[in-house]
């Protein structure tokens, strides 16, 4: 297989992407490539670990549903996590987390912070407001001359660490596969979300910033879109891909569930371009995880 076989050029419009049970990244907007993750070999749909998605650029939305699943069930879902029973919330502009800290003793805590993206990419969580036992955390810790560093041990987090004070999140490593990279440029918190703002990275493997893909239907509201190399799905193999799957409900973003796709397309319909380009028209995805977004 030629190398070129193994990237897809890609391109998301309001796609509710759920990679794990509850974990829904909200993407508004990508642009970027598929990568196989196996040299010679396509990327395959029904194996997640096959292929990684390199962020050209992007808008990503994380609802405060999904970072309770994705800190508990994936960041720190590890035998002696320092955090845990943590919940967020959004006051303001501002992200709440609340929990449990684990340092001997279970203290129960609440955090409150604002969000800024660090000069390489991270998610930096500065608190604004720290309540332990429902006492003033901060000024606690100030008079004892103390810091978060002090009591939080992250070096078995997936993506998350403590420098000072401060939380810093990793976007590129902190979701379950398939594995999701870019550049962070900024992160907000907008209509009850974190939302995530990828720009373009000249560094990266695939170069200078990728120009503008014209998918079959390029007026859908909500799809996705594969151009170029090989896709396997099931029983079914793409090559040279020229696939758009689109939203049979385009009054709500598509609710696309990598692990359970299977159904979605047996539920829709397929229409083929006299260009041999392949459309897909789905449902969205109503599974169990479906009231997490």
């Amino acid at each position: 297989m030629d190398a070129s076989d193994s990237i897809t050029q890609t391109e998301f419009h309001s796609v509710d992407f759920e990679v794990a049970p509850g974990i829904v990244l909200g993407i508004q907007y990508l642009r970027g490539v598929m990568t196989s993750t196996r040299q010679g070999a396509p990327i395959v749909f029904d194996d997640k670990t096959s292929f990684s998605i390199g962020i050209d650029t992007a808008e990503v939305g994380l609802s405060t549903d999904v970072l309770n699943h994705l800190m508990n069930e994936y960041v720190f879902a590890y035998q002696g996590a320092p955090l845990r029973d943590l919940t967020f919330s959004i006051v303001g502009t501002q992200l709440r987390q609340s929990g449990i800290l684990h340092k001997g003793v279970d203290i129960p805590f609440e955090l409150t912070a604002t969000l800024s993206a660090t000069s390489d990419g991270l998610i930096r969580v500065h608190p604004t407001a720290l309540k332990i036992c429902s006492l003033n955390g901060a000024g606690l810790m100030r008079a004892l001359g103390l810091q978060l560093a002090n009591f939080l041990d992250l070096s078995k987090a997936k993506g998350a660490s403590v420098q000072g004070n401060d939380l810093l999140l990793d976007p590129n490593h902190l979701l379950p596969p398939p594995t999701i990279h870019g550049r962070l440029v900024a992160v907000r918190v907008s209509n009850g979300q974190l939302v995530q703002s990828f720009g373009h990275d000249r560094s990266a493997s695939f170069g200078k910033a990728l120009g503008a893909l014209t998918p079959p239907d390029a007026e859908a509201a909500n799809y996705m879109y594969f151009r170029g190399g090989t896709l396997r799905f099931g029983k079914l193999a793409m090559v040279r891909a020229d696939l758009q799957l689109v939203d049979l409900n385009p009054s709500t973003p598509f609710a696309f569930n990598l692990d359970h796709y299977q159904g979605q397309l047996a539920a829709g319909y397929s229409k083929t371009g006299l260009d041999l380009s392949l459309q897909v028209f789905i449902p969205d995805y109503a599974g169990p995880s479906a009231s997490n977004r």
